[in-house]
């Protein structure tokens, strides 16, 4: 029986194993309940007195090595890293996503387009660089009319006929000669001006123009078109549209929105009037329709602009323009919560 116990005592030293399952096989076959020290103690009473010292010093060593065998074992499979795989540890948690958030002139910008859809308007969009005709000539602002110096324009060296548009006009220029009346379409936009950059301007801003074409368009019409737009924009609907010139319109408007005197902020942005300029309109002039191969004597229609910019200003109170082309992570991370 002492033999016995050696020949397992041998096998217990040269036991090793990376399984957790091998090792707890091998715990359980020594030390479990039924393992095989329980079995040669209970031998124990068997063994004649004069090996009895033997026997039992035989089994303690047998004991001690199998139980430090498995606590090593076990310790040093713990103790092991395994290597990373492809995209590192599955089980960790993922990082956190930062919520992103809208631009305030593409928040200003939908909700224009919104509005609008509703009573019809289709979008259209045109070229940031274009040709004199239609920034221009087709809106009856031949060269060296006057007016041109209403804009300060830049134009590109190498060909004194291509500028960067002044104004979306030009998309609207595009779509009467692409298309027939009935024409019911806005034209937001980038546009640019040279002009010198403060917290009230920039050389380049947006714009968002609307257009309307058909049989009997009357200036009744654009009033009522621009009072829905106001009432769903501000909330405000007390609007007055004052005589103004633009050379592409005849009769031409500026529009100015009731804003109240209820705050200091109120009195400061209408200047104590309680009135707020928002955009300019008026019928289309003849000229302009017949450049675009329409019959003014068939078609009348109006058209109106806004700058998405000061309206984006106005709404969310920014009190510097030039905060919304700085991507200051800062200032934009105020419109998570905005549509």
């Amino acid at each position: 029986m002492i033999e016995t116990i050696k020949e397992h005592l041998a096998e217990v030293e040269r036991f090793s194993s990376t399984s957790s399952d091998e090792i707890e096989t091998f715990r359980i076959k020594y030390l479990g309940k039924k393992g095989l020290l329980n079995t040669f103690f209970a031998e124990f009473k068997n063994v004649p007195n004069g090996e009895k010292k033997e026997f039992g010093q035989v089994i303690n060593q047998l004991k001690s090595a199998a139980t430090e065998k498995v606590n090593t074992l076990k310790e040093a499979l713990e103790n092991q890293v395994e290597p990373e795989g492809k995209f590192g540890d599955l089980t960790r948690p993922g990082e956190p996503i930062e919520i992103g958030a809208r631009h305030p002139i593409s928040i200003v910008k939908n909700q224009i387009i919104d509005i609008f859809s509703r009573i019809g308007f289709n979008v259209s969009e045109g070229p940031e660089i274009e040709d004199d005709w239609h920034n221009f000539t087709a809106l009856n602002l031949p060269e060296y009319h006057p007016a041109r110096d209403m804009q300060d324009t830049f134009f590109i060296q190498t060909d004194p006929d291509i500028l960067l548009r002044t104004h979306t006009s030009s998309v609207q220029v595009r779509y009467m000669e692409s298309h027939k009346p009935p024409i019911r379409t806005i034209s937001p936009g980038r546009v640019y001006r040279n002009e010198a950059i403060s917290a009230r301007s920039h050389c380049f801003f947006h714009q968002v123009e609307g257009l309307y074409v058909d049989k009997n368009v009357s200036f009744a019409d654009l009033k009522q078109t621009l009072q829905y737009f106001t009432s769903e924009m501000f909330g405000k609907s007390k609007i007055r549209l004052r005589p103004s010139y633009f050379p592409f319109t005849e009769p031409s408007a500026e529009v100015d929105v009731y804003w109240g005197l209820e705050t200091e902020t109120d009195h400061r942005m209408t200047k104590g009037t309680g009135w707020l300029e928002i955009m300019g309109c008026g019928m289309v002039d003849p000229n302009v329709l017949k450049n675009c191969g329409i019959d003014p004597e068939v078609y009348s229609g109006f058209a109106f602009g806004m700058g998405i910019d000061r309206i984006a200003l106005l709404l969310h109170q920014i009190s510097d323009i030039r905060l919304l082309s700085e991507n200051d992570v800062r200032f934009l991370e105020q419109f998570k919560s905005a549509l």
